[in-house]
């Protein structure tokens, strides 16, 4: 049990350092082999390229053309300006947020509202193209037949409508409308034309910029204006040029120069008049509050001046009193101070009860109307900043967005301090007049003789005073106001006019040039990687000297049998040809490797069956023959006898089993067979095949038979079993000087070598060399080894060394 455990941890040993040493040839490198299996391959390279060359130019001829379209604007950005600062202590409170205008802005600019409102006055969500050459032409403006469809109607469909019209010139027209999967075809024989449907009214019209001329088709579609303005606000860009200024760059990609040009302009166009609605918001309800209160104040005027008249009338009053005079001219800057509290007390109760009303509560507040405080004036332009504020968020979200919830928190706390704040300078006002009231009081004994009526005037007269004034403040307000409302100025001011870039962002046809030769070099590169990756085969004498360190004594290469001449020997006497040198080079490195003359046994195997290991040790055995010697092969695959086929021997059952089962009664000399390809080479046969091949190839017979051939033959060739199959090959390894290995140039597997080194390292077959068998040089993939086609080239044999059917190495099950 000890020395079984021993033996398994020796064989994991020897398996591990296995292992290191095929890892560590898998690891190596040669680059020059590398190259060459691309270089090789150059027509694929020549026809990717061509390929992807071609399909660049076709894509390039069937892509229309992008271009990039930019204007540059300046945006008024009232956090930049010098108001700012004066909002400091609002902003610290909470009352006022600082976020940055601009970007507001922006946001408003790339709303999809705004945007679909350009779509809609430009009519973009209708779409014209012809035929031209391999790819449709936009028509944007140069179609001689419109279509007009309303914006309402286009909001309502689900599906595109599609038309295709037929025109002449005779302003006739043929119309195929496809509208939810249904199909109309309609004729008109002039222009303007209407054609009604469920979906709406569609409208033909020559356009008058074009003529209609000769005959053509214009293929149209009519989409969702919201899914257009969608689409144009992906490809649209705004963006500031710095930190620093309020300047935005406005770009939008389109197929088209002009409607690119016209959106751009269309949407600052739009955007300046809504941004002017909203800034004349306040100044048109202080024009509304202006005049209600001018006509309230009307009435009031002329009711107390029709007062003063009928009393003047019946008291029949035309001077007053001296004393009365003097009373008065000393009271009147007293009264003047009463009159300009008293318009400011009417004035803070008309803005009490306009705050308080209901109606009032999302409106902006009269501003500009004549109040001398200046905290309630400032808080007045605040709270309508916020209002407009919110009301332009509202056009792009909703009364549940975070920021507009935030806007309405901020305007329920200014208007309730506007409130407060109303309330502390009426009550100051209060105070003034009660103050102003005790001072009058004083003069009032002065004129306490005059008579009631006198008194009575003064009074009607100070409120005739009151309401006159109170007017005409009004009235100079309204003017202000008026020319405040028509001065309004845009709040986006164009610095460079849309225009279009001279060449189109895409597709760039040098950069689709060279992603194609790049595609072209990289598509045959990752083929061959790929293939290469996926080859578990060798191909040639490189991945054999990668996987193994046992020595290689030559490359047999493939070629194609002369007429006359048998399938599977190569090598005839007084024959120059490739294949005769290939082998007299095998030979001379052989016999490099027996060194001994007394070492005449060469045993000739291989991994499995169809590798070439009867095709190498027939023409091996010829070759040594060729030189004088007396040779003779052995067939000991005695499972799967083959040399019969190659050297034509007839009787099978005569061979070396019958003496291998019976040294004693059988005569070995008796069953050796000349050959007819030389004088000198002997062929003996396997024979009959045994129902036990191990047992008799582990007898003494055989080292006894191979004795026997020792003293008559020079050479001795045995052609064994295949070593990965049976274990055969190793029991006749006792008798053999040397051992070649063949293996097969696309056939043997790269996980064989596994094999193969272990028995080098573990020396279980003697003089372990290996022989590289079918290299087809047709393919060009082994030209980096030997160069055989300069070879025959100098020598004059002038053969082209075809794989396919050449000389067998393994192609037939008989031959191996």
């Amino acid at each position: 049990m000890k020395n079984q455990n021993r033996k398994l941890k020796n064989t994991d040993v020897k398996e591990e350092i296995y292992d290191d040493l095929f890892e560590e040839k898998e690891e190596k490198t040669n680059w020059q082999a590398i190259l060459f299996k691309y270089v090789i391959r150059w027509p694929w390279f020549i026809a990717s390229v061509i390929l992807c060359l071609v399909c660049a130019w076709f894509y390039l001829k069937t892509t229309t053309p992008v271009y990039n379209i930019n204007a540059s604007i300046i945006i008024k950005d009232d956090k930049k300006g010098g108001n700012a600062n004066d909002l400091s202590a609002f902003e610290d409170i909470g009352i006022i947020s600082s976020s940055k205008n601009i970007d507001n802005e922006i946001e408003i600019l790339r709303s999809k509202s705004l945007i679909k409102d350009v779509v809609s006055e430009l009519g973009l969500y209708i779409n014209y193209s012809g035929e031209s050459g391999f790819n449709k032409t936009d028509l944007y403006g140069s179609s001689p037949v419109l279509v007009h469809f309303l914006p309402e109607d286009a909001e309502r469909l689900t599906a595109p409508i599609f038309l295709s019209i037929s025109y002449n010139s005779d302003r006739q027209i043929d119309v195929t409308a496809t509208v939810n999967g249904n199909t109309v075809n309609k004729h008109f024989t002039e222009l303007p034309a209407v054609l009604s449907g469920e979906a709406g009214t569609l409208t033909f019209m020559s356009n008058p910029s074009v003529a209609l001329t000769g005959s053509g088709n214009i293929e149209v579609s009519i989409v969702n204006p919201l899914s257009v303005a969608k689409g144009y606000r992906t490809a649209l860009s705004i963006e500031p040029t710095s930190k620093t200024t309020s300047v935005v760059t406005v770009s939008v990609k389109n197929t088209s120069k002009k409607r690119g040009e016209d959106f751009i302009n269309k949407l600052i166009e739009i955007y300046n008049k809504n941004a002017n609605n909203d800034k004349n918001e306040v100044a048109q309800n202080t024009a509304r509050f202006i005049d209600e209160r001018i006509s309230v104040i009307n009435q009031e005027l002329g009711t107390t001046e029709q007062e003063l008249e009928s009393f003047k009338r019946e008291a029949g009053l035309t001077d007053l009193s001296s004393d009365a005079q003097l009373a008065i001219s000393e009271q009147s800057a007293y009264e003047k101070l009463c009159v300009e509290n008293g318009t400011q007390l009417n004035l803070i109760q008309y803005l009490s009860e306009y705050i308080r009303k209901p109606e009032n509560v999302t409106a902006t507040l009269p501003a500009n109307v004549g109040l001398n405080d200046e905290t309630l004036s400032g808080l007045i332009a605040q709270y309508n900043a916020l209002i407009l504020e919110r009301n332009r968020l509202l056009r792009t979200s909703s009364e549940t967005n975070p920021v507009v919830r935030r806007l309405d928190s901020n305007i329920e706390d200014m208007r309730a301090g506007i409130i407060t704040t109303i309330a502390s300078v009426r009550k100051g006002l209060l105070i003034t007049k009660a103050d102003l009231d005790r001072q009058a009081g004083k003069y009032a004994g002065r004129i306490s003789n005059a008579p009631a009526q006198e008194r009575r005037f003064v009074s009607i007269q100070r409120q005739q005073e009151i309401k006159a004034g109170l007017y005409l403040m009004l009235l100079q307000k309204r003017e202000e106001n008026n020319i405040a409302l028509a001065a309004t100025a845009n709040n986006a001011k164009i610095i460079d006019d849309a225009i279009a870039d001279d060449f189109p962002i895409s597709p760039q046809s040098k950069k689709i040039y060279m992603i194609a030769f790049v595609l072209g070099l990289g598509i045959p590169v990752g083929v061959i990687y790929l293939l290469n990756l996926l080859s578990f085969r060798i191909e040639g004498r490189a991945d054999v000297e990668k996987l193994t360190d046992v020595p290689i004594i030559g490359d047999v290469p493939l070629t194609e049998p002369e007429a006359g001449h048998t399938h599977t020997i190569a090598v005839r006497e007084n024959d120059n040809d490739i294949m005769a040198e290939t082998f007299r080079s095998l030979r001379t490195n052989l016999l490099f490797i027996l060194g001994d003359p007394n070492k005449k046994v060469i045993l000739v195997t291989s991994t499995m069956s169809g590798e070439g290991k009867t095709f190498i040790a027939s023409n091996l055995a010829v070759s040594l023959a060729l030189l004088g010697k007396k040779v003779i092969i052995v067939g000991l695959d005695i499972r799967k006898p083959g040399l019969n086929k190659v050297f034509h021997i007839p009787h099978k059952e005569r061979g070396i089993t019958q003496y291998l089962s019976a040294p004693q009664s059988t005569d070995l000399r008796s069953m050796v067979l000349p050959t007819d390809i030389s004088a000198n080479l002997s062929v003996l046969s396997g024979g009959a095949v045994p129902p036990n091949p191990t047992e008799l190839l582990a007898r003494q017979s055989l080292a006894d038979a191979i004795d026997i051939l020792k003293k008559e033959y020079d050479y001795i060739v045995l052609d064994t079993a295949p070593i990965g199959m049976v274990t055969d090959t190793q029991l006749i390894a006792r008798v053999a000087d040397a051992s070649i290995y063949v293996c097969r140039a696309d056939y043997t597997h790269k996980n064989d070598y596994r094999l193969i080194n272990e028995l080098y390292n573990n020396k279980r077959l003697p003089n372990l060399c290996t022989v590289i068998n079918g290299l087809d040089m047709t393919k060009k993939k082994y030209g980096y080894y030997y160069g055989y086609g300069k070879y025959g080239k100098y020598y004059g044999y002038g053969k082209k060394y075809g794989y396919g059917y050449g000389y067998g190495y393994g192609d037939t099950p008989d031959t191996k």
